[in-house]
């Protein structure tokens, strides 16, 4: 009778497929019995050891690249290497933490792309009964605005924060979006942008651009993208913005001009 196991039942002793035990023989981490008379390999209890080890710490996450210098080490040289082992395992445990976190934002679309600094505020203009397609938008500006204007982003937050306590100039805000039915030579719209210039203006602080960003070369032009997203859908609200830019221009605030 014949002494040893076959590689069929070497592989399922250890609880892995032939393939695995053959790809650990190709990397060397397991030596590969010689054959018999009989031309079988076969496999006796030390190759069974070795399987089970070489098992245990790829399944623990160690490298298949770096379990072989792992079995062949001091016990001091494996303590130490398995320490480093468990500390990438956490770091990939974080990263994998984040990247669920992350999946279970997108739910909410692109406010995965921002902050929740800047979520509680897209949530806090919904409280105040602004309009979804507004809250869609002011959503879209800020994705925009983070990306092109980073510089711009927080002093941007920090305005509406502000001039959402604010209840008149709540009530502007949503009679300008309402502008968005009316036709762009309407005399109201004038009316409404004088007062929210006028409102904007009463605050000067809030309306000041970095320096870093005034001084780019292409700042008009990322301001004007975040500025003026979806204006060439309703010609009235993209007329009621340059009259407000034209007064706080001529006011003395900077505003890129594209």
């Amino acid at each position: 009778m014949a002494s040893g196991l076959t590689i069929g039942q070497a592989a399922a002793f250890v609880d892995v497929t032939v393939k695995t035990v053959r790809h650990y023989h190709r990397l060397g981490l397991v030596d590969e019995p010689v054959r018999d008379s009989s031309g079988y390999r076969r496999y006796g209890s030390a190759h069974l050891l070795r399987l089970v080890r070489v098992r245990t710490l790829a399944g623990a996450g160690v490298p298949l690249a770096e379990i072989g210098d792992l079995l062949d080490a001091d016990p001091e040289r494996f303590a130490a290497a398995l320490d480093d082992v468990d500390r990438r395992l956490v770091e990939r445990i974080e990263k994998l933490a984040a990247h669920r976190d992350t999946l279970r934002r997108l739910a909410n679309g692109d406010r995965v792309l921002l902050p929740d600094r800047a979520c509680a505020l897209l949530d806090r203009l919904a409280d105040l009964g602004f309009q979804p397609d507004y809250v869609d938008t002011q959503r879209e500006a800020m994705v925009l605005a983070r990306a092109l204007v980073p510089e711009v982003f927080e002093s941007f937050l920090n305005q509406l924060e502000h001039r959402l306590d604010d209840p008149e100039y709540v009530e502007l805000t949503r009679s300008g979006w309402d502008t968005a039915s009316w036709d762009p030579d309407d005399p109201r719209i004038e009316e409404l942008a004088s007062a929210l210039a006028d409102k904007l203006l009463a605050d000067r602080a809030l309306l000041a651009l970095p320096t870093t960003f005034r001084t780019r070369s292409d700042a008009a032009s990322r301001y004007g993208v975040v500025n003026h997203h979806r204006e060439d859908q309703a010609p009235s609200i993209a007329r009621l913005n340059a009259l407000v830019e034209a007064r706080l221009r001529e006011a003395g605030i900077t505003v890129p001009r594209p």
